[in-house]
């Protein structure tokens, strides 16, 4: 049996939350433990489809515990036992307790056999463990990690707001803005922080849990009652709780960092377009606003009224004040742009900024002295004007001002007045336009004093003669006709609303009880069309007769269905007869429901269209099943014997290419007999592209009698095709370069030894390294300035591999200058015409004791220069022809 040990599974665990044995948990814990883990198991199961509700009572079998396992560590756990009995359900929870103990968790009092009996305190124990794990342990914060690092995360998070100290995993979290916090730190759009109250945490955790679990996918695993009523809430619940938030926050703030990354490089590659859009923009505004503004300022016309011309006066101080100054700054900051933009277009060395034609900085300049010519004497002249006009005009503004409150307050009034609104209004509504008018006429009353002073003004001024006394006349006229016009609508709108009120409460009752029978029919016909409607995706035989019993229980409910819709349309028909009775205009609607009698009939009659359809539905779908693994078998018996043929002949070619039998032209012949054979492989590739045309366009995904697909058959096609006649041109290229350097068969044989000895990854090239340890197994001693030079030479593209054909090239220029000894001795017998003397001979064997000399020691100083290595570049060149001139004076 397992034992859960809390002290010594890992450090982060206190010794004050031991599992007891012979102790009950705290209730109100026990409470919050309950909640929370069931929450957090949920939150995982559910990508399993499934769910538990009684935590002790759910893990008993060990089937829902081994499953939670597999979805938290994302591997596979033994086979779990089936059967009902006691001893499966043991064997279930050892296997999942097993699994716990391999990922190094020690467990001391947990046994199987309290699980599968429902023990409380032991089941969340063992929650308690897989939660620590699984979501806790692998916390790292600053070099912290777990339970510190969680808290330390905490912490940093919270740190800028108010009443918020985080310091353990119960008391500092009871007013819940250590939640808010959290969230509105990475989402500040979520939660109004501002408005939150430390005194009312019931309302801080409701909101928290509430935003946790709409917007961020966190499940709600505490209540907040539970948590405020309790002196010191649960520790294990608070941690599990917050680290869903940690897991929830910390990928997006890695996106976020990089995504800001990637948009700051941006910005610096577009400030230089945006410099030079930005100044023909704002040089473009500019010149029209000058020359729009221009024309103004030169407009000396007069006008009648005192209105207008303080209008144009406050114009003018509305340009002088609003709308001149920015210009002002346009302008300049557009000459700060000009010159910005040159300097960074001339410190990057790009050519000069010439903006449009018409758009310089001069030219703006020219512009806006014209601009402040016009605007000379203006306001003076407007000043004037108004003096003029101030005498005569002050009366008739004063008209003016009382006509245009009164006009403005009856607008819309008559309209108002005159809309039978009521006609389709509910009962509530109609109470509520009451009261409504009730206020207006009170309104009503209150501006009969200013319909008086209005008429008063206009007398008086028809006795002084005013110039737009006309006008003045026909406007107070239809103030005092609307007045008339408006106490008449008054009344009649009033009895109106009063009828109306008394008919409604008469059918009001019978609208509420057809309600409240037609909404939950009306989401049963829903439902039922949704149903019918379903696509249903299968791809059994057992699968289809499932849906087709269900199908058939569901047709035995129809005729009770019927019975509940004619029973609610006779509630409807009352209310219609009503209505005609005494020609009330309802326009059909019910206060308490948007569902229609022709909507049930319609639906109804949907419904049972819809139950044939879903019949033939099904049987086609029988059919296709069967045709599917039909083609599913026609396909894999012939992809599994194409596939197993290319890669054999993957690897026959493979071994072609490496492997050393008879001359290259006998290996070219043999390579291509094998391209023959394989192109007439085609027509058994096509006919199974033909087959997987059929599959595809049955839509079937998946395949159980072959692990080929057909694109593993056609990258393996193409791979072979390639490598055929990549491998032929290889061969080519050898026969080529070895006609060309002189190279015998025994040599290309011993370079292909030695490179594919060296070839250790088999790959067809050498790596860096090996092809190191190929030039000392040859007698090369190089550094590193040499061995790159090398490296230059046969690897000029700086792929870090050789191939075959460069390193023959390489062997063929490294072999073609050097001299053997006995080439040498014959060079002598040459130069001396075969008249060797004894003196002459000595000489000779002393030159070529020192030319290996100097090889060996230019070997072994490596790196160095030499007094005589000034005209040699490599140790070929010490060879007989160089020393030809010493040798022929001896002679």
């Amino acid at each position: 049996m397992d034992h859960y040990d809390p002290q010594q599974t890992n450090d982060y665990m206190q010794p004050e939350e031991d599992w007891d044995r012979d102790l009950l948990l705290d209730p109100a814990w026990e409470k919050q433990q309950r909640k929370t883990f069931t929450a957090w198991c949920n939150s995982h199961l559910r990508k399993a489809g499934t769910q538990i509700e009684n935590i002790e009572e759910d893990f008993r079998d060990g089937l829902k515990l081994m499953l939670l396992l597999e979805v938290i560590s994302g591997e596979r756990l033994a086979k779990p036992e089936r059967g009902k009995m006691r001893v499966h359900k043991i064997s279930n929870v050892n296997k999942a307790l097993d699994f716990i103990a391999s990922k190094g968790v020690k467990l001391v009092s947990i046994g199987a056999e309290e699980i599968v009996d429902g023990n409380v305190k032991m089941t969340l124990g063992m929650i308690w463990t897989i939660i620590l794990r699984f979501a806790i342990q692998d916390i790292s914060v600053e070099e912290t990690s777990a339970k510190e690092g969680l808290l330390l995360w905490c912490q940093r998070k919270t740190a800028p707001y108010k009443n918020v100290n985080i310091q353990n995993f119960h008391i500092s979290w009871k007013d819940g803005l250590g939640f808010c916090a959290l969230i509105h730190r990475h989402r500040p759009e979520l939660i109004d922080y501002g408005k939150l109250r430390k005194d009312d945490p019931l309302t801080n955790l409701n909101t928290a849990f509430d935003v946790a679990e709409k917007y961020l996918d966190i499940p709600k695993m505490l209540d907040a009652e539970d948590i405020v009523g309790t002196a010191r809430p649960d520790e294990k619940a608070i941690m599990t709780y917050v680290s869903s938030f940690y897991h929830a926050f910390s990928g997006a703030q890695k996106a976020e960092t990089a995504a800001n990354r990637i948009c700051k490089v941006l910005a610096v590659n577009q400030e230089n377009e945006q410099l030079m859009e930005d100044y023909e923009k704002l040089a473009s505004d500019l010149l029209e606003w000058i020359r729009r503004t221009i024309p103004w300022l030169e407009n000396r016309a007069p006008e009648n009224t005192m209105q207008a011309m303080q209008q144009k006066l406050e114009d003018f101080r509305d340009y002088r004040r609003l709308h001149k100054p920015p210009k002002v700054q346009e302008k300049c900051q557009l000459e700060i742009n000009f010159n910005t933009l040159q300097t960074k277009l001339r410190l990057s060395n790009r050519p000069a900024f010439m903006p449009s034609e018409g758009k310089m900085v001069s030219d703006i300049n020219n512009a806006w002295g014209g601009l402040e010519q016009a605007e000379k004497g203006y306001e003076e002249w407007l000043l004037n004007e108004i003096r003029r006009l101030e005498r005569l005009d002050h009366l008739a503004e004063k008209f003016r001002q009382k006509a245009s409150i009164h006009e403005s307050w009856t607008d819309g009034k008559e309209a108002m007045l005159q809309q039978k609104d009521y006609e389709t209004a509910t009962l509530s509504e109609i109470k509520a336009l009451l009261k409504k008018h009730e206020a207006f006429e009170s309104d009503l009353a209150a501006h009969q004093d200013r319909v008086e002073q209005i008429a008063a003004i206009a007398q008086e001024l028809n006795e002084l003669d005013y110039y737009d006394s006309p006008s003045v006349n026909a406007r107070c006229q239809k103030i005092c006709d609307q007045w008339d016009n408006l106490g008449a609508l008054t009344q009649k709108r009033r009895e109106a609303l009063e009828r109306t009120e008394k008919l409604l409460e008469t059918i009001d009752q019978l609208y509420l009880e057809y309600a409240k029978r037609a909404a939950p029919f009306n989401n049963w016909m829903e439902g039922a069309m949704e149903d019918l409607q379903d696509t249903f995706i299968v791809h059994t035989i057992e699968e289809i007769q499932g849906l087709t019993t269900a199908h058939e229980q569901f047709k035995a409910t129809l005729p009770d269905a019927d019975k509940e819709r004619q029973a609610i349309l006779g509630i409807h028909n009352e209310v219609s007869k009503i209505v005609q009775t005494y020609h009330v205009n309802m326009a059909g609607t019910n206060p308490y429901t948007t569902i229609t009698p022709l909507e049930i009939n319609g639906k109804w009659e949907h419904v049972r269209q819809l139950v044939p359809r879903r019949d033939q539905a099904l049987m086609e779908e029988h059919a296709r099943q069967q045709q599917n693994e039909r083609l599913r078998k026609q396909f894999g018996a012939q992809a599994n014997v194409i596939g197993p043929w290319i890669q054999t002949k993957m690897e026959e070619i493979g071994r072609i290419s490496i492997e050393m039998h008879g001359t290259l032209e006998d290996q070219l012949n043999h390579l291509r007999q094998y391209e023959k054979s394989i192109v007439n492989y085609k027509p058994k590739i096509d006919q199974l592209e033909g087959d997987h045309q059929l599959i595809q366009e049955a839509l079937i995904f998946d395949n159980k009698h072959t692990n080929y697909t057909m694109e593993h058959i056609r990258v393996g096609w193409e791979q072979l095709l390639t490598t055929i006649a990549r491998t032929i041109n290889e061969v080519e290229n050898q026969i080529l370069t070895r006609d060309a350097k002189g190279i015998s068969q025994e040599q290309m044989n011993e370079f292909r030894a030695s490179f594919n000895h060296f070839d250790r990854k088999k790959t067809g090239m050498m790596d860096c390294e090996d092809f190191r340890a190929c030039l000392i197994s040859m007698g090369y001693n190089m550094g590193e300035a040499e061995f790159a030079r090398i490296m230059s030479i046969v690897d000029p593209n700086r792929l870090g591999v050789v191939t075959f054909q460069a390193f023959i090239d390489f062997m063929s220029r490294e072999t073609a200058d050097t001299d053997t000894a006995d080439q040498v001795m014959a060079s002598f017998k040459i130069l001396a015409g075969d008249k060797v003397r004894l003196h002459t001979l000595v000489s000779c064997i002393s030159l070529i004791s020192a030319f290996f000399f100097l090889l060996s020691l230019r070997e072994s100083v490596k790196g160095s220069t030499l007094p005589w290595e000034g005209a040699l570049k490599s140790p070929a060149q010490l060879s007989v022809r160089t020393l030809q001139p010493t040798l022929a004076s001896k002679f």
